[in-house]
């Protein structure tokens, strides 16, 4: 028997009184949290919502969102949660491709108006039965005819409650992929295999008790920043500051006033974190507070590894990992020597491999290979659909997408997405490869490479490139300067010089609208 809101309720009886979520002015304790999520559990029994139902819920980083998604699993239903930034038509497809009954939705802004998309949504789907608007102010009237607020609907509900029972294998989360190469499919998750991977992740990180401070950017409906941050944070009673939008310049103001220990990001977090430590800021506070920075969803480029080593003196562990397994597959090992563009090697019990397109296992230290997981962290499925899971899994081996190598210690080194490979000329181009010399340029910030049609080469290397600020370079000199740089097939013979890359609300660069 195991249920995941055992994370929350534990540090609510153990360390009642510590600060659980921090925004603005507003400090809750964990014995608070746990109280209102058993608010919402009673709240969702009573209108008849059964174990294993599917609830969703659309919020920021908000203290809504862990509230009502640990009251969902009290009350032994499955939390369904959506990326905020979807439409009407995209919401209406998750709550009737998971059997939704019930939905909670934050109401919004003028400008992200969630709350009337997702009433507008959960009206064209039958199976949901029950909707919950989530406002800024509790007590205000709803906004939308016809939609009731939660502050209404937990008006008077009891802030006890005892957790429904749950089994191990019991499907505890569903998470939608992000639909890149089509309609998304939802991972399902058991609740022992995020239990399994939070108790991992926090080997890694060496976390005590009452202890840590977090920033936590990553949107929790993201499964990076529920596992590694929400989940661990809050199985260990850290202190959550949430961040409902990121914003660099507020994120360092934060960490210069508060003692924040435990930073986690994606590469474009980093790069805005470092780009934000100006003068004013007192670096030496920030990193003497640091303990601990964690890298994921995407590549770290090297550079940037070493500008936060030099400036906030914390090596980055670098990890990866899928929606599909729970999430993280691998970490950098902090008692052996880091090795500044590596993954890391395999978390404790989970196995990792590379695989050719046959399934056969790629043998040979340094070849290139498709990475296959096995363990704990491995969903069960994607919900309601065999075929795709087949495609996917074999003898309990997951197979991701993602091109790697294996160095001769077990490290391993992402090469690229399979889907992202460019082929120029009939030669094999990592467009990672790329990004990290680009990045060694002084005048380049960022970088992101793609391949674009070519009449004779099948496809040519396009670099979409940020500079620094008040740095001054043409394409052209670019180009000259990375033809020296890599070999005759791998050098950008196209450059593009941008303000900006488009992201997707995790922070990952949306390779698909950059010449694709």
């Amino acid at each position: 028997m195991l249920n995941l809101s055992v994370l929350l309720e534990d540090s609510a009886r153990t360390y009642p009184d510590r600060d659980a979520l921090v925004l603005g002015p507003t400090r809750l304790t964990y014995a608070q949290v746990d109280a209102a999520a058993n608010q919402v559990a009673n709240l969702l029994v009573e209108r008849g919502v059964a174990p294993g139902d599917k609830v969703a819920l659309s919020c920021p980083n908000l203290p809504y969102f862990p509230i009502v998604y640990y009251g969902i699993l009290k009350a032994g239903a499955v939390v369904v949660p959506l990326n905020v930034l979807l439409k009407s038509r995209e919401i209406a497809y998750h709550l009737e491709d998971a059997d939704v009954t019930a939905y909670f939705c934050f109401e919004g802004t003028p400008e992200l108006p969630m709350g009337a998309q997702g009433f507008a949504a959960f009206n064209e789907v039958a199976a949901a039965r029950h909707f919950f608007l989530i406002t800024a102010d509790p007590a205000a009237p709803s906004p939308i005819e016809g939609a009731e607020t939660l502050g209404a609907a937990l008006a008077g509900r009891s802030p006890d409650f005892d957790p429904v029972v749950t089994e191990a294998t019991d499907t505890a989360i569903i998470l939608y992929t992000s639909g890149t190469t089509g309609r998304a499919k939802g991972a399902e998750l058991s609740h022992a295999n995020t239990m399994m991977n939070v108790m991992a992740c926090n080997r890694v990180f060496g976390s005590a008790p009452a202890t840590d401070s977090h920033v936590l950017c990553l949107p929790l409906f993201h499964t990076f920043g529920a596992t590694v941050q929400m989940h661990a944070g809050f199985s260990m009673a850290a202190t959550l500051h949430l961040v409902p939008r990121f914003d660099a310049e507020q994120v360092v103001r934060l960490m210069n006033t508060e003692t924040i220990t435990f930073f986690a990001g994606v590469p474009t977090m980093w790069w805005g974190l470092l780009s934000a430590l100006t003068e004013d800021i007192d670096v030496d506070r920030i990193a003497g507070n640091l303990r601990i920075g964690v890298s994921g969803g995407a590549s770290l480029p090297v550079e940037i590894i070493s500008q936060v080593r030099e400036r906030l003196h914390v090596q980055i562990l670098e990890g990866y990992g899928l929606s599909e397994t729970s999430p993280v597959v691998t970490f950098s090992d902090p008692d052996r020597e880091p090795r500044p563009g590596s993954i890391g090697v395999p978390l404790w019990g989970v196995r990792v491999k590379l695989v050719h397109d046959d399934w056969s296992e790629v043998k040979g230290t340094g070849e290139i290979g498709e990475i296959a997981v096995k363990g704990h962290n491995v969903m069960k499925g994607y919900y309601g659909r065999p075929e795709a899971t087949a495609e996917v899994m074999r003898d309990g081996w997951f197979r991701t997408g993602d091109l790697a190598r294996r160095d001769e210690d077990g490290f391993y080194y992402i090469v690229d997405r399979s889907k992202d490979m460019i082929i120029r000329g009939g030669f094999n181009v990592y467009p990672r490869e790329i990004e990290d010399v680009l990045m060694t340029h002084p005048a380049v910030s960022l970088a992101a490479v793609v391949g674009v049609p070519h009449p004779s080469h099948g496809e040519e290397v396009k670099a979409f490139v940020i500079l620094n600020a008040g740095a001054e370079i043409t394409p052209d000199e670019l180009v000259a300067w990375g033809r020296e740089q890599m070999a005759g097939h791998k050098y950008p013979r196209l450059v593009e010089i941008v303000d900006t890359l488009p992201m997707t609300a995790t922070g990952k660069i949306l390779k698909r609208e950059l010449g694709r």
